[in-house]
């Protein structure tokens, strides 16, 4: 977990469901021969019996390649470390993942989120026996946050890492550090940069240096945290008349798919996202190649 943390980069969410992965193989161990796993010493078969348990207890294909893909990379950092020639868990063959489009938000949609935490913010102002008892730091965070992820086409955890450096507001680009340590530059649009300016604006002392972008709270220096982004878009999105279940990598989703929409090349798409392989950004061409199958059923008479 030490290795995941501090040099592999890996996010709070891989570093908690690898955890979890490695305690249910032991637990199963367990069970299974009455004693905890010697990992140095397991070989393919009893990875062949784990992979037909987990099986047998209707867990999804996703859940599974989850699990063995902790299992490897425990094992991989083992050989890293010399403790074996070979992984035991290597060339196991698992069900493929199934095949799910991404959810994503239409222009239309998205533009209403972007306008609930001012909506809200002019509501509380209306309700108040006097408006300016109402901080208006919280909303004007809120808002700049989901004027940054849909800009820029953030990870949470990518966003709450954010400090003041890695803006150039002057060049309209931020610097962001996003799975296992790599860097990348994205371009920010001017609207998200004058959220993120009244933002500030409204904080006693905005922040500086390497100082988070976003606050947890006005009278503290620690950085948002994916957990209260994730209660406030839910929020957000009923204020919005939105689907309240979709998660904040959804609008990720959004992003790569408008900018599919308006002629953006794929592999550019890709060095934005950050992803490291073609494949994972190929996706969301299946959801503008259907749309288009749709809109070209719906208008043309020999469809």
């Amino acid at each position: 977990m030490q290795h995941l943390q501090n040099e592999a980069g890996a996010s709070v969410y891989t570093q908690r469901n690898y955890r979890q992965a490695l305690r249910e193989f032991t637990d199963w161990h367990a069970a299974e021969h009455n004693a905890p796993p010697d990992w140095l010493t397991l070989q393919k078969l009893h990875f062949r019996a784990y992979l037909r348990f987990l099986g047998r207890g209707n867990y999804s294909r996703s859940a599974i390649q989850l699990r063995f893909s902790a299992l490897r990379s425990f094992y991989k950092h083992l050989m890293r470390r010399g403790k074996l020639d070979a992984s035991p868990v290597k060339e196991i063959t698992l069900p493929k993942k199934e095949k799910r489009l991404p959810q994503f938000l239409t222009p239309e949609q998205m533009l209403t989120l972007l306008e609930a935490p001012l909506r809200e913010l002019a509501s509380a102002r209306e309700n108040a026996e006097e408006a300016e008892t109402i901080d208006p730091a919280p909303y004007l965070r809120d808002a700049a946050i989901l004027e940054v992820i849909y800009s820029c086409g953030l990870r949470v955890a990518e966003l709450c890492a954010l400090q003041v450096t890695n803006l150039d507001a002057s060049e309209r680009l931020i610097r962001v550090h996003g799975k296992g340590k790599k860097e990348r530059q994205l371009p920010i649009g001017q609207p998200a940069l004058d959220a993120i300016d009244r933002y500030w604006g409204a904080l006693e002392h905005p922040p500086t240096g390497e100082m988070p972008v976003f606050l947890a709270n006005p009278d503290d220096l620690r950085p948002i945290y994916p957990r209260l982004i994730q209660l406030n878009l839910k929020h957000y999105l009923e204020i919005a008349g939105l689907d309240p279940t979709l998660t904040p990598h959804k609008l990720r989703h959004s992003y790569a798919t408008h900018l599919l929409d308006a002629g953006a090349d794929l592999r550019s798409v890709q060095e934005l996202l950050g992803h490291e392989n073609l494949v994972t950004t190929q996706v969301y061409t299946h959801l503008t190649t259907d749309r288009l199958k749709q809109a070209y059923k719906d208008a043309h008479p020999r469809a």
